[in-house]
């Protein structure tokens, strides 16, 4: 066995302030909301679009995205035990967040703030949005890094991952870091594609390349990472990949249908706009 593996033995509490832990985990996740609060608002500036939806947007966002992946955990993963005590749905900073529930969640939210935003058509909103999500996806996974969590099998290649604080004493697949180095470039590339076309993007083109991009790539890391609940043992494939590929079609008919659909017409602060999709 190699022997240029890495002990990682990095405690994921930053600080702590009486009651309260402060977390690298919660500080990326922080970061990934309030980095893509700024490329939504440099969007928003190239476009012309009100900036004022901006602050009205990131409450569903937030929402729809947390109570998405809390809600994702609990039905995908370990329904009976949160059946036996509901409190425990409540109790987040325990940990247990489903980044496919995330992701519903995170379309709800959007499509309940269209029908009250300047711009009608939900798939603009959400092409705006798929850029910052991949980034705020990257921060994520290395808050999982972090947490010492969510890695994956034995391997004896130099970057191997000693988890000492989960117990290990063998080195083990950092899958946490290839999904977030697989996410950082889905973000890079949706970025340029976006500057690419000066922000004239058919509706549902990004979101499309998101979903596909994003999910295929946790499809194919799932093979090589660790089960999170005891039951997907004797699946054939993992929860994780029976949810991906869903998104991946819708990722895929998004794409095609972008197309057809066009650019969302310009619609100025105020009127009424027609683009209803």
């Amino acid at each position: 066995m190699s022997t240029g593996f890495i002990v990682w033995d990095v405690d994921p509490v930053i600080f702590t302030l009486g009651p309260m832990q402060v977390r690298y985990y919660g500080l990326l996740f922080a970061m990934g909301f309030l980095i893509g609060y700024y490329i939504v608002r440099y969007f928003f500036q190239k476009e012309k679009a009100p900036l004022a939806e901006i602050d009205k947007m990131a409450l569903y966002i937030i929402l729809g995205s947390i109570i998405g992946a809390r809600l994702g955990h609990v039905i995908f993963y370990e329904p009976e035990e949160y059946l036996k005590d509901p409190i425990q749905i409540f109790m987040i900073w325990k940990g247990g967040l489903a980044s496919h529930g995330g992701a519903i969640g995170l379309a709800i939210g959007l499509w309940l703030y269209s029908r009250k935003s300047w711009n009608k058509s939900v798939l603009h909103i959400m092409d705006r949005i798929a850029v910052p999500t991949a980034l705020a996806s990257s921060f994520i996974r290395l808050g999982n890094l972090f947490n010492s969590e969510i890695y994956g099998f034995q391997t004896d290649l130099p970057w191997g991952f000693i988890f000492v604080r989960d117990g290990q004493t063998i080195p083990h697949h950092p899958t946490q870091i290839y999904e977030s180095l697989g996410y950082l470039i889905i973000f890079i590339v949706l970025f340029i594609m976006y500057n690419h076309r000066k922000g004239i993007i058919n509706r549902g083109l990004l979101v499309g390349w998101l979903f596909t991009l994003v999910f295929v790539l946790r499809f194919f890391v799932e093979f090589i990472k660790n089960v999170q609940v005891d039951f997907e043992k004797n699946m054939t494939l993992d929860m994780g990949q029976w949810l991906s590929i869903p998104f991946v079609m819708i990722g895929i008919l998004l794409i095609i249908r972008s197309k057809k659909l066009g650019p969302a017409p310009v619609v100025a602060v105020g009127s009424t706009p027609k683009a209803k999709k």
